[in-house]
Parts: C-alpha cells; sequence; structure tokens
C-alpha cells in the first residue's frame, strides 16, 4: 500500500496525539505518567502553532506516523535559531504493521521539502541518546551531529541535536 505524508485533518488529530504518545511509551522513552505524554496526546496546539504532519496509507487512510515542524517564530521551536527549521515529535505507529515500511524516513523526507519551500537555510533537531535507528535515519538523509548545541530540557534527560544544511541542497 502507498504511504503518503501531508498535514494533519482536524478528524486526525486524535489518532495522531494517540500514537505519539504510544510510540515514545512503548519504545521506552516516557513514562506513560509523565507530563510530556499529555502534550504529545493532545497535538491541536501544534497544529495550530506549528506544522503537523501525518503518515496515512494513502487506500486505508489509516495513521502510520506523525510529525510536527516548526517554521521559524514557531513557539514549538525548542533548538531553532533566526530562519532555521525544526522538526519535533516524530513517531511510527508502534504497531508491528506500521514498523519497518519506511514511515519514519518518509516524515524526515517531508520535512526536509517543506523546509525547501520556505527556502530556509537549515533544519535542526532533537533527539534522544537511545533513539540509535532514528539516528541512522538522520545521518542517512544527510544530518550532522552539532555536540555543541546538544541539552537537557531537565536534569537527567540529555538531549543529541542534528542539523542538516539546505543551501544549495537537492533534498
Amino acid at each position: 500500500m502507498s504511504i503518503i505524508v501531508r498535514p494533519a485533518l482536524p478528524s486526525e488529530y486524535d489518532a495522531a496525539g494517540h500514537l505519539v504518545a504510544e510510540a515514545f511509551i512503548t519504545d521506552g522513552h516516557i513514562p506513560r505518567d509523565a507530563d510530556y505524554a499529555k502534550l504529545l496526546r493532545d497535538p491541536r496546539d501544534r497544529a495550530e502553532k506549528a506544522e503537523l504532519l501525518v503518515a496515512v496509507e494513502e487506500d486505508t487512510g489509516v495513521v502510520l506516523g506523525s510529525v510536527t515542524f516548526a517554521p521559524p517564530g514557531s513557539p514549538y521551536a525548542d533548538l531553532a535559531e533566526g530562519r532555521e527549521g525544526e522538526f519535533r515529535m516524530l513517531a511510527v505507529a508502534p504497531e508491528p504493521s506500521a514498523r519497518g515500511r519506511g514511515v519514519g524516513e518518509l516524515m524526515v523526507r517531508a520535512v526536509i521539502a517543506r523546509a525547501v519551500e520556505l527556502e530556509l537555510p537549515r533544519i535542526v533537531m532533537s533527539s534522544q541518546q537511545g533513539m540509535a535507528h532514528a539516528h541512522r535515519i538522520y545521518e542517512r538523509l544527510g544530518f550532522v551531529r552539532t555536540p555543541e548545541r546538544d541539552w537537557s530540557p531537565f536534569p537527567g534527560l540529555d538531549l543529541f541535536t542534528y542539523a542538516l544544511e539546505l543551501s544549495g541542497s537537492s533534498a
């Protein structure tokens, strides 16, 4: 089945929020009762103040993944400066039928395309150190580690950062 990445429809917000929270919880990145899990479950604010994208099976409309793209000026940009774009909260549904189909890579490519469309010079993002599979995707797509920008949103959670230069990019 064909998978497309596009802006989320309001009717997909609940599915997208549930999917992101459950993926982060199932993969051991956050506890079920964490405040961040509550934030992940409700993407309405992200859809309003950033760009909420979903990966869906074209034939069935099933939401397989979601990512938030924060263009310059979005309050959802934790790391971005100036004209940088940022993406956050990328997740693929934890069900085996969603994993291993290239959904994560398709969403990152969609974010890159959006940043190119906006003529942004760079995309940045933060990732938990244990997200090795995601790191391989980012690096394969040309993102490079930016350890000088690594940060901790709170004690005990140290985040790696990556950037992709878009000037002259063919992404």
